[in-house]
């Protein structure tokens, strides 16, 4: 999908002296905000962004605010887990 937008000349121009790169910086936006949402996840950031590896993706993410989708309930399970393939 080609996405398109309409910047006025004038604001470009403060975007691209502020961030260089302003198709760039959008995309990584959207690519944050879809991950937080919950409408991306890591994996399908990282090929979005086009890192080459999930630790690139998990620092850009980490960078940007955007944490890890992992509750209190995802760490004890995987808890149970861990203690239950070890035997204890």
């Amino acid at each position: 999908m080609t996405v398109t937008i309409q910047i006025p000349d004038d604001v470009s121009e403060s975007l691209r002296e502020r961030w260089g790169d302003v198709a760039r910086h959008a995309l990584e936006a959207v690519a944050v905000e879809a991950y937080r949402s919950g409408a991306l996840t890591a994996a399908q950031v990282s090929r979005l962004i086009g890192h080459a590896s999930r630790w690139e993706t998990e620092a850009f993410l980490k960078r940007m605010g955007a944490w890890l989708h992992y509750t209190e309930a995802d760490l004890d399970k995987d808890m149970a887990e861990l203690r239950e393939s070890h035997g204890s």
